[in-house]
């Protein structure tokens, strides 16, 4: 049987709650705070000492500013570790301009284990850095290092792809990895991102495969500094409630409940806003928001010089690496 686009879209919400892991979340908290009545299904350990190499690897060629030889270095980089895991790799180049005229070389990187597969769960981060520390007191005209906005949830999906090509589970997964996601500015742009997330943008409306469709994505962002928090990101909760409770649920089984705390968070723009707007399917957001600073709403380096390996705890890689790994291994078809 065929299904339209927005046939299909309330198939899998509809379904979502029944079938993530076999733990239907539903809206209310009362539902979501215990994981008791939740069976993990046999998963791989997530390495944090792999993925902490990954975001060393990544810093190790400057700020991966679009336009610039670090970000084409990076970029190769990528595509070679995705090959070398074993991963089908796309390339989709494509070229937008900023809120301030500056025209952009971009490329997103898809990386697909299972191609095969119709059932497909999307992966995805963003791999760029933001062009100006704006948030830094001092250097505001310099590019951002991003070891935790951006490099840490790149480095958590490798070595999630690492491990997934060890274990081979039967499942599809597409990591995407999102290019000029950082180079935006709310107040300057008409773009109703706010002049972010053009490479999500792009993809959301240029396919890497015509007419592909996930059951449901997982979006990291800022997922590596020391003492993180990750209460259910607003916008998330309005596009796929179950699928956020689902998730949480999930980290709370495996003992990370002070990471992904049981609380309602601000909505934040980000990559996963084009993919439920445009793309027509539901995707949430891990990121690091601050609920109860009253001056800031992301972790106290974003934007600033200091977003450097100094920051990253490899503690907090492992809580959100560890249950994203769960998340994907929940959805294992059972051998026939």
């Amino acid at each position: 049987m065929l299904f339209s686009p927005s046939c299909l879209r309330t198939l899998i919400l509809a379904l979502l709650a029944a079938c993530l892991g076999g733990c239907g979340g539903g809206q209310q908290s009362e539902q979501t705070t215990s994981a008791d009545d939740l069976t993990l299904l046999p998963a791989p350990v997530f390495s944090a000492d792999s993925a902490y190499r990954f975001i060393e690897e990544q810093l190790s060629f400057g700020p991966r500013v679009p336009n610039s030889a670090a970000h084409k270095k990076c970029g190769d980089y990528l595509v070679s570790q995705l090959t070398r895991f074993d991963w089908k790799v796309t390339e989709q180049h494509f070229t937008e301009t900023t809120f301030d005229g500056t025209r952009l070389r971009g490329r997103n990187i898809i990386a697909s284990y299972h191609p095969g597969l119709a059932k497909r769960i999307m992966l995805a981060a963003h791999w760029d850095s933001r062009p100006f520390a704006d948030a830094d007191s001092v250097h505001k005209t310099k590019p951002v290092p991003a070891a935790n906005d951006g490099a840490s949830g790149v480095a958590v999906l490798l070595e999630i792809a690492r491990i997934i090509r060890l274990s081979k589970p039967e499942v599809g997964v597409d990591i995407v990895f999102f290019d000029a996601e950082d180079w935006g500015n709310s107040a300057a742009s008409r773009d109703p991102y706010g002049g972010f997330c053009l490479g999500s943008q792009y993809w959301s409306r240029n396919k890497h495969i015509p007419g592909y469709v996930a059951y449901f994505g997982v979006l990291l962002d800022m997922v590596g500094a020391k003492g993180a928090t990750f209460p259910k990101e607003g916008s998330s909760m309005d596009f796929a409630p179950d699928i956020v409770n689902s998730v949480w649920k999930i980290a709370g089984k495996l003992g990370y409940g002070q990471y992904f705390i049981d609380t309602p968070g601000p909505s934040i723009t980000d990559d996963h806003h084009p993919v439920n707007q445009l793309a027509g399917f539901p995707m949430i957001d891990i990121i690091h928001l601050e609920i109860n600073h009253p001056k800031r709403t992301f972790f106290k380096d974003w934007h600033t010089l200091n977003d450097n390996l100094d920051i990253i705890d490899k503690a907090t890689l492992k809580a959100v690496g560890q249950t994203v790994t769960q998340v994907v291994f929940q959805e294992v078809s059972p051998p026939l």
